[in-house]
């Protein structure tokens, strides 16, 4: 498979150190997370595993990358002259300009002094007697810090099935989240795409265009609606800059985040025809807006079929072959996994060198020197594409040996799942936090704003700590247990568990099932200023004198 090539690059590499705070991952939330500490006046190390800094952005280079968030809203808002200064290019940026976005803010804030480059972290371990966190890296480095911050990501952990053979194909071959930065081209090729999630869908379109022949491998469709993008109106950017604060404060209020035009009203209680109008609507809109056509659409089955039965009659129009509009015709409930966003996505499916092969009942059995097998048919194949995904949420976090109090890892601790105290903490792992972790909001909001309110709540927390003379701070069971249930409530009275997902960890052989993030923004902001406003409710506080290190005050 091709890799992503680490090039050395300098940086403020040490041998060792002891810092106030240890942050790993250096995308939006590890960024961030190092301005707020710095502005706390604590020293900060990142850890970056990339050549560069952007996180999803650095890696994610396969043709076609966008976003599904439209750029004035995917984009941080703690400095209203940032804001003003950046110009987007597109409705939905692209992976260039994004990543373009993020150098800028490295360099506007002057961040990469504090970023240590082509680094993993390996070990983390909390040293009881110290109350501090030792951290081991790739590099060799040993360090130690109070506090230890998580921003790896929710989507970062590529998953690449473990295909018999795959070791033995001839050609180059690529995962769409660990794409070769040189570049590639497909033209005259024979390529194979296994996967048709939402990085598939973004760049099938583009590869159709070069590829002599293009095989999509799909064992599930998925829901993918229009982003009918283009360049960005400059008078529209200006209008959202010159309210940007209301702009902001509009969409902090809203379910998601996201400003998709949420309707109140009941899809099954509207009139068929007024239904249709208003599905056409936001078709012709284009992007996630289709979410908020009716408030019902994710809690009642049958509202959701009325959604259903609109979008595959679009694939109808959309695809000349009934056979392959069925094919690609999903018989999930819209939204139960990611709801996608394309750019002629289904019409590609119209021509002559794109080959639509079933793969739900009739699994690919072997990947071959020459290509990969089906039903003992052999397809011949230059180049493989697999869009097969991440292990979401936990992958990262858990490819790192995280060892808490008694040395117990949190690969134990979460063996039956992730069990987080507001997706920020665990029980068990004193002065870690986990940014956009599992049982928070995360990867159903726009991401942007629910990494700034994470890292501004873990740096009030983290000053909290420290001006209250306190050495540690981790969540009580109770607590835990509490907000872990209130999680799998939530989520049990909508319909998102009814299909396999990657939000259950359904993608994941041997993951434990669980809905991981919590369906409840904008109210999950108010729960942790409420938990914060009552000295942190929920939380054991530890002393900083040694002697009365022990003598836990729990707080709720």
């Amino acid at each position: 498979m091709a890799e992503v090539k680490l090039n050395p690059m300098e940086t403020n590499q040490e041998p060792g150190g002891d810092f106030d705070a240890v942050i790993v991952g250096a995308g939006f939330a590890g960024l961030y997370m190092l301005h707020r500490m710095r502005g706390l006046g604590l020293s900060a190390r990142v850890f970056e595993a990339g050549s560069g800094v952007g996180g999803t952005w650095f890696w994610n280079r396969y043709p076609g990358a966008r976003c599904d968030i439209e750029s004035m809203e995917y984009s941080y808002q703690f400095s209203d002259e940032l804001q003003q200064e950046w110009m987007w290019t597109e409705r939905y940026a692209s992976q260039p300009e994004i990543l373009r976005y993020l150098n800028h803010v490295a360099d506007r804030f002057e961040l990469r002094r504090d970023i240590q480059l082509n680094t993993r972290v390996l070990t983390a371990t909390f040293n009881e007697t110290a109350g501090r966190w030792s951290i081991e890296t790739s590099a060799g480095d040993q360090v130690s810090a109070q506090f230890c911050v998580m921003a790896t990501g929710c989507l970062s952990s590529t998953k690449t099935p473990n295909f018999k053979g795959r070791e033995h194909f001839a050609g180059p071959s690529y995962h769409t989240g660990n794409w070769a930065h040189e570049g590639d081209d497909f033209i005259g090729k024979r390529v194979g795409v296994i996967g048709t999630g939402s990085s598939a869908i973004q760049f099938i379109p583009l590869i159709a265009q070069q590829a002599s022949h293009l095989f999509v491998f799909q064992r599930t469709p998925a829901y993918t609606i229009p982003a009918h993008n283009g360049p960005l109106n400059p008078e529209v950017q200006r209008e959202v800059k010159a309210n940007y604060a209301n702009f902001r404060a509009h969409n902090k209020l809203l379910p998601s985040g996201i400003n998709i035009r949420h309707n109140e009203v009941s899809a099954l209680a509207t009139p068929p025809e007024e239904r249709q109008r208003e599905y056409e609507k936001r078709w012709e809109h284009g992007g996630l807006s289709l979410l908020g056509a009716f408030a019902d659409l994710l809690f009642s089955k049958e509202a959701n079929d009325t959604a259903v039965e609109f979008i595959h009659g679009k694939i109808r129009e959309a695809v000349h072959d009934p056979n392959i509009a069925e094919k690609l015709s999903p018989r999930t409930v819209v939204a139960c996994k990611r709801l996608c966003v394309d750019t002629g996505y289904y019409q590609t499916f119209n021509r002559s060198n794109v080959t639509l092969v079933d793969v739900s009942s009739s699994p690919i059995e072997e990947i071959t020197e020459h290509g990969l097998t089906v039903k003992g048919k052999e397809y011949e194949l230059d180049a493989i594409v697999f869009a097969t995904g991440y292990d979401a949420m936990t992958g990262s976090l858990l490819k790192i040996n995280i060892r808490g109090k008694g040395g117990r890892s949190l690969k134990e601790a979460w063996a039956e799942g992730p069990r987080t105290y507001l997706g920020v903490a665990t029980v068990g792992f004193p002065n870690l936090f986990t940014i956009t972790g599992p049982g928070s909001p995360s990867v159903l909001t726009n991401m942007i704003p629910s990494i700034e309110q994470h890292v501004e709540w873990i740096a009030d927390c983290v000053l909290y700590v420290l001006n209250h003379g306190f050495a540690c701070i981790e969540p009580t069971l109770a607590a835990q247990d509490a907000w872990v249930n209130h999680v799998n409530e939530v989520a049990g009275a909508t319909l998102y568990p009814t299909c396999n997902s990657w939000y259950l960890g359904a993608n994941i052989p041997g993951k434990s099932r669980m809905f991981m993030p919590y369906l409840g923004f904008p109210q999950y902001v108010q729960k942790c200023d409420d938990v914060a406003a009552k000295g942190y409710e929920g939380f054991v506080l530890i002393p900083g004198n040694d002697a009365e290190r022990h003598a836990a005050l729990p707080r709720g």
